[in-house]
């Protein structure tokens, strides 16, 4: 009884440990406080003695015025200046931007141009196949024409052979009408 309950609660402690340990993110502040720098301390601070005398003191109040003035004119200055370096800077990344952008239009352009160009070649090439096809098929209908055009000649020239043939066992002109004669006279009935 007494392990279980010790094997019990060390497993309760090890859950608990699991569940909490995750160690937490550090909010903003947290990060800003690791890492923050700070100024140095001013010499003006706690600086202040006051003189016995009132025209001292004045004299005293009035050079630290010009002191700050002083300090507060060249921290200005340096204001500016980064102002400008960061205006210069921010001037530098829009140019290089637009040079990017004008060369990757430029880019774009030239394949497109290039596509363009190879469905052209494309389309001449099969215009060309095109019309070696029709010229072929035309080639190859007018050999046909032709040689029907042979076989007709050679068809005409055996039917006249033929009837050349058989004209000289034609029947001569005197002969022609006694011919003529019979035939009328000795009609066969179809």
């Amino acid at each position: 009884m007494a392990s279980s309950r010790s094997s019990l609660s060390q497993i309760s402690k090890t859950v608990r440990f699991f569940s909490t340990s995750s160690a937490p993110k550090p909010s903003h502040h947290n990060h800003h406080s690791h890492n923050h720098t700070y100024s140095e301390p001013n010499s003006y601070i706690g600086s202040w003695e006051a003189p016995k005398n009132p025209k001292e003191a004045q004299r005293r109040l009035a050079q630290l015025r010009r002191d700050y003035a002083k300090q507060v004119k060249e921290v200005r200055k340096e204001y500016i200046k980064e102002v400008e370096l960061m205006r210069l800077e921010k001037l530098r990344k829009d140019e290089a931007h637009k040079e990017a952008l004008r060369l990757q239009t430029e880019e774009r352009k030239r394949l497109k141009a290039e596509a363009a160009k190879a469905r052209a070649q494309e389309r001449q090439v099969a215009e060309q196949e095109f019309r070696e096809t029709l010229l072929k098929e035309r080639a190859e209908k007018l050999e046909n024409w032709r040689m029907k055009e042979k076989l007709r000649e050679e068809k005409k020239k055996e039917k006249n052979e033929l009837l050349r043939r058989k004209s000289s066992l034609w029947v001569d002109q005197t002969g022609l009408e006694k011919k003529i004669l019979e035939a009328i006279v000795d009609t066969t009935p179809l």
